[in-house]
């Protein structure tokens, strides 16, 4: 399983560092790159978990920064809306989002920060969810996973002083759980105890495991109360 985590990892650096060498636009280049992101994580994620580019919405008419990925789940979140190609997902649908950027620094912590924090205060719903054998009481909201994920690093060591320092500054809305530089490591921020790191070689099997780990402990998501998207609708 190694072996075969270990030859994806080199296939994608060198996927993605063609997409820097040959795609000048910059556009062009970083949609290239969460394409293959999502493409990736789209294909070895289990089936429930949907992956796309993305705005959040909520209820109220409130919308997060365009989302480069958004790991979200349709199963009580009926309201996906495409318009145009562009993708507008409930906030009580996504488990995690992540920035896609090329390189790793001081800079796009704080922008994949600061969209972290335009999803994260949207207003999220709850409703009991009926079963067979009866009701279950509404899900407890949880606090949706955040990251970063880059080609390379600006920062020698990668997760060395200026990493924490800059990880230290960010608000509690604004903190990234997780993130992998390809080619240098992976890091996940600990509930309890020092941010934990992975050596550059098992950086995407690092991300994916404690990705999926996350994934699995934030369980399933709640179910929308739809009567109070459908007033937002009515009010339209």
């Amino acid at each position: 399983m190694k072996e075969l985590f270990l030859d994806m990892q080199q296939e994608m650096l060198t996927k993605l560092n063609a997409i820097r060498k040959h795609v000048t636009h910059p556009g062009t280049k970083g949609n290239a790159t969460e394409l293959s992101w999502i493409e990736w994580l789209g294909t070895y994620l289990p089936n429930r978990y949907c992956v796309d580019t993305a705005f959040v919405v909520d209820h109220t008419g409130n919308r997060s920064d365009q989302i480069d990925l958004v790991i979200y789940d349709q199963q009580y979140s009926p309201f996906v809306f495409c318009q145009n190609g562009v993708k507008y997902i409930p906030a009580e649908s996504v488990y995690a989002i992540f920035e896609v950027k090329q390189v790793f620094n001081k800079e796009n912590i704080k922008y994949a920060s600061e969209k972290a924090e335009s999803v994260r205060t949207l207003q999220r719903t709850s409703v009991p969810i009926v079963h067979a054998g009866g009701t279950y009481p509404p899900r407890p909201i949880f606090n949706i996973v955040a990251g970063l994920i880059t080609t390379s690093s600006d920062w020698t060591p990668t997760f060395g002083k200026p990493f924490e320092e800059t990880m230290g500054t960010l608000e509690p809305l604004q903190q990234l759980n997780i993130g992998c530089v390809l080619d240098k490591g992976s890091f996940l921020l600990n509930s309890k105890g020092p941010i934990e790191t992975s050596s550059a070689e098992e950086a995407l099997i690092f991300f994916f495991i404690k990705l999926f780990t996350q994934l699995q402990i934030l369980g399933t998501v709640p179910a929308m109360d739809i009567d109070l998207y459908s007033q937002a609708l009515e009010s339209l």
